[in-house]
């Protein structure tokens, strides 16, 4: 296998559009080994493989079981459009058929498995085999790639999750981070009780067993920690309530704001110090608000806080490796850059790593 990058739609299309018409009726328990495997050779469901064939719930504290017999024929009575195959079956067992709505097509996304539930029970299975992202240009994806190599060797540094922070106008590498465990996967793998007999290292107590330090969030952190050691103590330009532009210092607890426009100083003393001049040398560069238009890489899918913060923290693009199936946000269990009430949304891609670079993944993966 080749690396290649695959898009993670936020807004799928649902798969709750259409029903199917079915005939189906109320078993006993004992019965249904038997109706199913004798259904399975005179009526198979060819179309319908993602329904369920038998049905359990719950009405008025009474457990009930159905089964799909076949297929509606039309809107005649149920005895009137059964196969003979079908019929003899109803017959032999003395069943009462009724007409029952399925879903026509499979779920594909949990969502959309919850509602079909709902109807009638189908079984579900993420849909990792997405479609290949168009309009990359051959260099965009080489670097797209490259920035993915660095993510994965960092990560095999502490066999957990890794992310790096990248400015894609200039492919910089912002931040970095590296979570000792695949905290997104396991959220409650800090919880762990060590034995008597290991002394827990210092780098442990601050990072390795500390619930929010998330490979995402840490490499957020270390994002914002870079800014202020380029911009200690720089104005910036703010618009206030009439949208007017006002400075600000950025002492104040005010957002950083992204600005297109050059930021200066006025024109203090003549005789100013070397570091008074670097440093206006400094602010003459475009400040980052958060960490917006940045691109993010992951190993592992990010969790629902995890996708969050980045949604706060305005980034452009998040790539990652490998789908979460435990509590992923960003296609693995839920598809949060899709939600229509956020204020800002972000393209999500997954890159598929050759087997080569996967040495030292999976070892990581089964210690949480």
């Amino acid at each position: 296998m080749e690396w290649e990058l695959t898009e993670v739609p936020g807004n799928p299309t649902s798969s709750l559009q259409g029903t199917v018409d079915v005939v189906a009726a109320n078993i006993e328990p004992k019965l249904a080994s038997a109706l199913i495997r004798q259904l399975s050779q005179a009526c198979p469901l060819e179309n319908l493989r993602h329904v369920k064939r038998v049905r359990r719930r719950t009405e008025c504290g009474k457990s009930e079981l159905s089964i799909i017999l076949c297929l509606s024929a039309g809107t005649e009575t149920c005895s009137k459009q059964l196969p003979v195959d079908v019929q003899k079956i109803v017959d032999t067992y003395q069943l009462n058929s009724f007409t029952a709505k399925v879903p026509m097509c499979s779920a594909i996304s949990k969502e959309d498995w919850e509602e079909q539930c709902k109807l009638w029970p189908t079984s579900y299975h993420p849909a990792h085999d997405l479609g290949i992202a168009r309009g990359f240009r051959e260099e965009e994806l080489a670097s797209i790639f490259n920035c993915m190599k660095i993510t994965i060797q960092l990560s095999k540094v502490g066999k957990g999750n890794a992310a790096i922070i990248v400015d894609p106008s200039s492919t910089q590498i912002i931040a970095k981070s590296l979570s000792m465990e695949v905290s997104c996967i396991n959220p409650w793998g800090w919880t762990k009780q060590r034995t008597m007999g290991q002394k827990p290292l210092p780098s442990e107590i601050s990072f390795m067993w500390h619930p929010l330090r998330h490979a995402a969030l840490v490499a957020i952190e270390n994002a914002a920690e870079r800014d202020r050691m380029m911009f200690p103590s720089t104005s910036l330009i703010k618009p206030d309530s009439n949208s007017n532009l006002e400075n600000y210092n950025d002492n104040e607890p005010a957002k950083r704001l992204k600005t297109d426009t050059i930021v200066k100083f006025e024109h203090q003393d003549k005789e100013q110090s070397a570091d008074e001049s670097c440093c206006s040398d400094l602010s003459e560069t475009t400040r980052p608000y958060l960490c917006t238009g940045f691109d993010i890489y992951l190993v592992w899918e990010p969790c629902a806080m995890c996708a969050m913060a980045l949604v706060h923290h305005r980034f452009k693009r998040v790539f990652y490796a490998f789908p979460n199936p435990v509590h992923g946000a960003l296609g693995g269990v839920y598809r949060l850059h899709g939600e229509k009430s956020l204020n800002h949304h972000y393209n999500v891609f997954r890159v598929s790593v050759p087997e080569a670079y996967l040495n030292g993944l999976n070892d990581g993966l089964k210690e949480c």
